[in-house]
């Protein structure tokens, strides 16, 4: 597995070794001592979670704050998606920029997303399965979630805005400025 630190301190895109043969094709998409040793920090995954979703659904920005707070390993098992974490961290020289990574099922990327971290994913293929480990259970009242469209962050989706398919809530999530702080 290779491991490629973003500009997000902390943040991490995984390139998987694949094997490929007249039989098809054998990785090893997560093992506990290789992913620590590679982003040089001890992270337990509590919980696994995925999702099923169309072409120009977008899902974000979200996060947990606290003691929920959450670090997740986001992959795609099935299509393409853009995934995109911004760092929430207050102190954080790189406060309210973000990373985008296209993770595909082709390439089998995967990108980990430590706490302090909104996330959010839009799907550019037809379909997706998108997959992801937590290192700390859900809780609702922890919830925070950013505008996907807050001008001070400007994402470029790579997507044509007025095509989206956005929750209401969704739809309704405060600019970072407002926005729950996440610690």
């Amino acid at each position: 597995m290779n491991f490629i630190e973003t500009k997000l301190k902390g943040c991490f895109i995984l390139e998987p070794k694949i094997f490929k043969d007249e039989r098809g094709y054998f990785m090893e998409s997560f093992n506990e001592n290789t992913f620590q040793n590679g982003i040089g920090q001890h992270v337990h995954f509590v919980q696994d979670n995925q999702s099923f979703s169309t072409k120009g659904v977008l899902r974000g920005l979200h996060y947990q704050t606290g003691e929920h707070a959450q670090s997740k390993l986001v992959r795609v098992l099935d299509g393409e998606v853009l995934d995109v974490a911004v760092d929430i961290r207050p102190d954080s020289a790189t406060y309210g920029q973000y990373e985008a990574v296209i993770l595909s099922a082709e390439k089998q990327n995967q990108f980990f997303v430590p706490k302090g971290f909104a996330h959010g994913f839009l799907v550019l293929s037809d379909t997706a399965t998108f997959f992801y480990k937590c290192d700390n259970f859900y809780n609702k009242e922890s919830e925070g979630g950013i505008m996907y469209n807050d001008p001070n962050i400007n994402i470029d989706w790579q997507f044509e805005l007025d095509k989206l398919i956005i929750s209401e809530k969704d739809q309704v999530l405060p600019n970072l400025a407002n926005a729950k702080k996440v610690w």
